[in-house]
C-alpha cells in the first residue's frame, strides 16, 4: 500500500467515526424525558376504563346480597370509594380466603377486600392499603363443652381437641407458629370451608374449634347458638384492602380518600350500622328468640307483612320492634300500663283507632301507623336509613327528645342527622348538667340506643332466616 492509499484510508475511518459521533449527539439532543412513552398507572388506568375491578369476599362481614341487594360493611367502604373515583366496582367473589389471595393474583384485579390482616408474613408478599379495623382472633368453640373438664382456657388446653381453620389465613398461620413454639396443637387446614361454615360446624359440635376474628364471630354468634368464645389467642391485628402490585398513585389516592372519609364521621357510621347492636348479644335472650320465631311468629306474620307493606316499613322491622315490646305475646303489659303487641299506650291506642290493644291485628295495625307517624316527623335533614332509626328512637321516648338529643349533638360538634352521632348524645339527657338547659328536660337516653340497637339485631336474625327459608324453597321448586 503506497503513502497516497494509506493517508485516504485514515482519512476515511476519521470520516465515519465522526459521523457516528455527529449522528449520535444529534439523536440525544433531540430526545426529551417528557416524550418517553410511559405505561398508565393503576389509578390512571381505573379512571380511564371507569371500572374498578375488586375481589371480595362473599361473607356477612365483608359482602352479601341482602333483601335490599348488595350489603357488606367492607363492600360499603369499597362503595364509597368507587364513588370518590367516579367509577363503577367490578365484584369477583370468593367463597374463601385462600381463593380470595388467589384472585388477588390476577392481572386485571385492582382491589382484594376479604378482612384480611396486615400480618407481618403477608406485608412481606402483598401491597396493604389503610386499615379500616382492628380485630383480635378468637378460639371459638362449642358451648355444650362448658362444664365438661374441656373447654380450653389457654392454648396449652386446646391439646387433644379436634380444630380446624381455613387455610391460607391468618387463623392457620397463627397455628403453625403456635406449633413451632412446640405446642401440642392438632389442627386441620381446610380449603374449602369458609370461616363461616367452620362457626356452623362448631355450633354443630362436627368439630370442638375454631379460630376467627373478633368481628367475624360478633356478627355470627347470632345465627349459631351453639357456639362461645374461649380466648384470645393474638395480639391486635389490623384489617386492610390488598392493592394491586405497582400501584402507589391508588395507595397515595385511597390514603388521601380515607383519610377524609374517617374525619368526616362516615366510617364511624359504617361501623355503627353493621356492628354496634352485637354489643348487645344475650345468648339466652336470643336462643329463647329463634324459639319464639318458629312458635309465636307464625301467627302474627302476616299483619306484619300486610301494614308493613301498607306504610312502607320492612316486616322484619315491625315483627323485631314488636319482638323488643312483647316478645310477640298479644296480652303482654307492663307496670305503666302499656298492653298488647306492640305495648301502646291507651291514650295513643284511642289516637290511633285502635279499640282492643290486646287483639293482635289492632295492635300491629296502630303499632305501624303509629311508628309511620314518628316516620313523617322525622326532620328532613335526616336521610337514609338513619330516618327509620330515629322514628323507632321516638317510638320509644318521644320525639321531644329526640329534637332535644340532635340540639346537644350539633353543640358538642357532631352531626345531628346520622344515627350513629345522636346516639352519643341520647345518654346525657339524663345528666342534669345538660338536660336542664334542653327543652323537654330528663329522659333516660340509654334506653332509645339499647332499644334501636336491639331491634336491629332481631330484625337481622329475621333477614337471615327469611333468606334461608327462600333457599330451601327454591331448592323444593327445583326438585319438582
Amino acid at each position: 500500500m503506497n503513502k497516497v492509499d494509506k493517508n485516504i484510508k485514515i482519512l476515511l475511518i476519521v470520516f465515519f467515526a465522526f459521523s457516528f459521533f455527529i449522528f449520535g449527539w444529534i439523536s440525544h439532543s433531540a430526545y426529551k424525558p417528557g416524550n418517553r412513552i410511559e405505561k398508565p398507572s393503576v389509578l390512571d388506568e381505573i379512571k380511564k376504563t371507569k371500572i374498578l375491578n375488586v375481589v371480595l369476599l362473599n361473607a356477612p362481614s365483608t359482602y352479601y346480597i341482602g333483601t335490599d341487594g348488595a350489603q357488606g360493611f367492607e363492600y360499603e367502604l369499597l362503595h364509597s370509594y368507587a364513588e370518590h373515583l367516579g367509577v363503577t366496582l367490578n365484584i369477583t367473589t370468593a367463597n374463601t380466603i385462600k381463593e380470595a389471595i388467589k384472585f388477588s393474583k390476577l392481572p386485571h384485579i385492582h382491589i382484594t377486600s376479604a378482612s384480611l390482616a396486615k400480618t407481618k408474613a403477608r406485608e412481606r408478599t402483598f401491597n396493604f392499603g389503610p386499615s379500616y379495623f382492628e380485630v383480635q382472633e378468637q378460639v371459638i368453640c362449642n358451648r355444650g363443652m362448658l362444664g365438661s373438664g374441656k373447654f380450653p382456657r389457654d392454648v396449652e388446653s386446646l391439646a387433644g381437641l379436634s380444630i380446624t381453620v381455613g387455610d391460607g389465613t391468618s387463623y392457620s398461620e397463627t397455628i403453625k407458629s403456635l406449633q413451632e413454639d412446640g405446642f401440642d396443637i392438632n389442627a386441620t387446614l381446610d380449603s374449602e370451608l369458609s370461616t363461616e361454615e367452620l362457626l356452623e360446624q362448631v355450633a354443630s359440635h362436627k368439630i370442638d374449634c375454631t379460630i376467627a376474628d373478633s368481628n367475624i364471630y360478633a356478627l355470627n354468634q347470632r345465627y349459631f347458638s351453639g357456639i362461645t368464645q374461649a380466648f384470645v389467642i393474638s395480639e391486635r391485628e389490623q384489617l386492610a384492602w390488598v392493592l394491586a402490585e405497582n400501584s402507589k398513585e391508588l395507595a397515595a389516592d385511597m390514603y388521601s380518600w380515607f383519610n377524609g372519609f374517617n374525619q368526616s364521621g362516615k366510617l364511624a357510621q359504617l361501623k355503627d350500622h353493621y356492628y354496634s347492636y352485637v354489643l348487645f348479644f344475650d345468648y339466652y335472650d336470643n336462643k329463647m328468640f329463634y324459639k319464639r320465631v318458629k312458635s309465636r311468629l307464625p301467627k302474627y306474620k302476616e299483619y306484619f307483612e300486610k301494614y308493613g307493606t301498607r306504610y312502607g316499613i320492612p316486616w322484619t322491622v315491625l315483627a323485631a320492634q314488636s319482638y323488643q315490646e312483647s316478645h310477640w305475646n298479644p296480652k303482654a303489659k307492663s307496670f305503666t300500663g302499656v298492653r298488647g303487641l306492640m305495648m301502646l299506650t291507651l291514650r295513643t291506642a284511642k289516637l290511633l283507632g285502635v279499640k282492643n290493644r290486646l287483639d293482635p291485628e289492632q295492635s300491629i295495625k296502630g303499632g305501624t301507623r303509629h311508628l309511620n307517624q314518628m316516620l313523617i316527623n322525622v326532620p328532613k335533614e335526616v336521610e337514609g336509613e338513619n330516618r327509620l332509626k330515629f322514628a323507632l328512637a321516638a317510638y320509644n321516648i318521644g320525639m321531644g327528645h329526640i329534637k332535644d338529643a340532635q340540639d346537644l349533638a350539633k353543640k358538642m360538634g357532631l352531626n345531628q342527622n346520622i344515627w350513629s352521632d345522636l346516639k352519643q348524645a341520647l345518654p346525657l339527657l339524663s345528666q342534669k348538667r345538660y338536660y336542664q338547659k334542653l327543652k323537654h328536660g330528663y329522659a333516660r337516653g340509654s334506653e332509645p340506643v339499647r332499644y334501636v340497637d336491639s331491634i336491629y339485631d332481631y330484625r337481622d336474625i329475621l333477614q337471615n332466616i327469611n333468606e334461608d327459608e327462600d333457599e330451601d324453597e327454591d331448592e323444593e321448586e327445583e326438585k319438582k
